[in-house]
């Protein structure tokens, strides 16, 4: 069985590594047909060193950062290549591939950067932080109350977009001799502006209820999926049911750590596809494109896990159920949203239909979400967060001027090379 597994890790690798020359080919040939980028046209990046399977993070920033375009033009730097393959297939926002160090620093000899935003915490950011006169700026891929959001690393940058007080709350009882005032600025949560995407069926009387269950964590302090413990309970619940409609939508990485969670997983898809065969005016939805918006306006009740599509769902503030995570050593931070939220236990799940019908029509638990809505995002008011957004650039777009006259630095532009292939 080990020499199985050998084996089959080899495989893995070699087309891991096929896969790679391949993406960095076409990336190569994208960029050469496209030509080099503008001297001199952008003050705004963000940085991504992550592959395509991340690419979720991004996504969501793409509407947000190309309203910010209009006013400053943004920049994606990519690290990997298939994610600047995916990045470049996408076509949202400029790319610029820089694969090794030399590329970055040719890359800051061409473009005055003033702002590098960063979606995520991957350990290629160290690189970028070395090149200062610049602000290095924590937006995230999202709010939550997971281990994540609670980092030392949030020390590493010069500041951090937050969505709320609920973040300021969590960062203070977290970090130690972190000037929470001076580094971090409230923006809410910009995508809510942004919701995408058109719903793939036409309404009528089904209360939609969307499952977006989260990937099953690469170690037990994060094992927050639900797929395996409460996934296939609750879907077949309201599949059964044909006054429900189901929009599942899995974590792009379910079953990458464990093979178990992702038969599951496959066993929730095939269940859908048969019951839409059963019953056509159904309509059950397994959702697996990128955008993200228009589940979570139309649906009625949202079924999330510990992620941060809770906080997306609460952005919208309409009712959700979150389940409980059946593994006891999941760190739960019950300091904020999870310690007053809705939650649904594997040993319930099959009776998830009781829970929605609740959390639907008590006044108690509608009140109380309206609470939360406001402590985690402050004024959700349509257009709010995307002001909030733009007065945070506008902030430290001033505060670079600032230093930058104290400085005296000048822009040196050395390199006569335009080939951005490299």
């Amino acid at each position: 069985m080990a020499i199985v597994n050998d084996v089959k890790k080899a495989v893995a690798l070699v087309r891991k590594a096929v896969r790679a020359r391949n993406a960095h080919r076409e990336v190569r040939q994208a960029l050469r047909e496209r030509g080099p980028l503008e001297r001199g046209a952008f003050e705004i990046a963000v940085y991504f060193a992550d592959s395509d399977v991340n690419m979720y993070q991004m996504r969501q920033w793409y509407r947000p950062l190309q309203e910010l375009a209009r006013t400053w033009p943004v920049l994606v730097i990519a690290r990997n290549a298939s994610g600047a393959k995916a990045l470049l297939d996408d076509g949202a926002l400029p790319v610029a591939f820089a694969p090794e160090i030399k590329h970055i620093e040719k890359l800051l000899r061409r473009q005055p950067l003033r702002i590098v935003l960063y979606v995520n915490q991957n350990t290629r950011n160290f690189q970028m932080f070395r090149y200062g006169r610049r602000w290095h700026v924590f937006i995230n891929h999202g709010e939550s109350d997971k281990m994540y959001m609670t980092t030392n690393q949030y020390k590493a940058y010069d500041y951090a977009l937050v969505a709320g007080q609920a973040a300021r709350d969590r960062l203070t009882r977290t970090l130690w001799n972190y000037d929470l005032d001076a580094r971090t600025i409230e923006i809410g949560r910009p995508q809510a502006d942004h919701y995408t995407g058109s719903v793939p069926y036409t309404p009528d009387e089904r209360t939609v209820v969307l499952y977006a269950p989260t990937w099953e964590g690469d170690r037990p302090a994060a094992h927050y999926g639900s797929v395996r413990t409460h996934g296939e309970a609750l879907v077949s619940a309201l599949l059964a049911d044909p006054r429900y409609r189901v929009i599942y939508r899995p974590h792009p990485r379910s079953g990458v750590v464990d093979p178990a969670f992702g038969e599951a997983n496959r066993r929730i898809i095939r269940a859908i596809r048969e019951a839409n065969q059963a019953d056509p005016a159904a309509h059950h939805v397994y959702d697996d494109k990128p955008e993200l918006g228009w589940q979570l306006s139309a649906a009625d009740v949202a079924i999330v896990d510990i992620s941060a599509m809770v906080y997306d769902r609460l952005a919208a503030g309409k009712p959700l159920l979150v389940t409980r995570p059946a593994d006891e050593r999941a760190s739960v931070d019950e300091g904020g949203y999870l310690g007053a939220c809705e939650w649904l236990r594997a040993e319930d799940a099959a009776d998830v239909i009781a829970q929605i019908e609740r959390v639907r029509s008590d006044p108690e638990v509608t009140q109380r979400l309206q609470h939360w809505v406001r402590h985690y995002f402050g004024d959700t008011t349509p257009g709010a967060p995307t002001a909030r957004f733009h007065a945070a650039i506008e902030r430290l777009m001033g505060e670079w001027n600032a230093w930058h006259a104290r400085s005296g630095d000048e822009v040196v532009d050395e390199d006569e090379d335009d080939d951005e292939s490299e």
